[in-house]
Order: C-alpha cells, then sequence, then structure tokens
C-alpha cells in the first residue's frame, strides 16, 4: 500500500466524523448507498469514479473513502494517486460491513 494511503478502523472515523475533521467518500453504487450510507456521505461510484469530482478537503480535514468491504475503495486511491492527488487518503477498513457490524449510525434513502 502507498505510504499515502492509510487504513483506519470505525472507531477512529467515528471520532473524526463527530469532530468535524473529515470528508466521506463512499464509492459503493448508487443503489448500495440509497439502501444504507453514512451520514453527510459524497457518494462517487467507483464505476463512474473521477478524481477530479472529490471533494475540496478544507485545511484540517481528512479524506476517507468507504466501499462495502474495503476493496473498491482501495482501486478508488489507486486512481486518486496515479490522477496527481498528493493528499492523504485514508480507507475505512472493513467498509460498510465493519461500520454496520459496529453498530455505527446509518441512514437510507427511504429514512
Amino acid at each position: 500500500m502507498n505510504e499515502q494511503v492509510r487504513m483506519i478502523d470505525v472507531d477512529t472515523a467515528l471520532d473524526w466524523i463527530k469532530a468535524d475533521k473529515v470528508v466521506v467518500v463512499d464509492v459503493r453504487e448508487r443503489h448500495e448507498f440509497a439502501a444504507e450510507h453514512i451520514a453527510g456521505a459524497h457518494l462517487l461510484p467507483l464505476s463512474e469514479f473521477d478524481p477530479a469530482q472529490i471533494p475540496t478537503i478544507p485545511s484540517g480535514k481528512k479524506l476517507l473513502l468507504h466501499c462495502r468491504s474495503a476493496n473498491r475503495c482501495g482501486m478508488a486511491a489507486a486512481k486518486l494517486i496515479e490522477s496527481g492527488y498528493t493528499g492523504e487518503i485514508n480507507r475505512l477498513a472493513g467498509g460498510m460491513l465493519a461500520w454496520v457490524a459496529a453498530g455505527a449510525p446509518v441512514v437510507s434513502e427511504t429514512d
């Protein structure tokens, strides 16, 4: 794994979200996002992934990529690096499967 990319656990992600220190980007597909997602996450499906569409990361905030199980966010991280992205990239270890298993909050489009 590139030294620019770090795996973080659910507890760390929750701490960052509570402290408003992170921009969360979900790279799952639209139907997965609609079923359940992390509140405030930006949807950028891997199938349509364009590094230029990554939201601006304000000073003092971190970028967190996630998907279902942490595989697709690795591909998204690689695409970001290939595009010349130089910032820190954080990946959610275990993805949404780990998030839900930990009892972390989710929202759905039907809520």
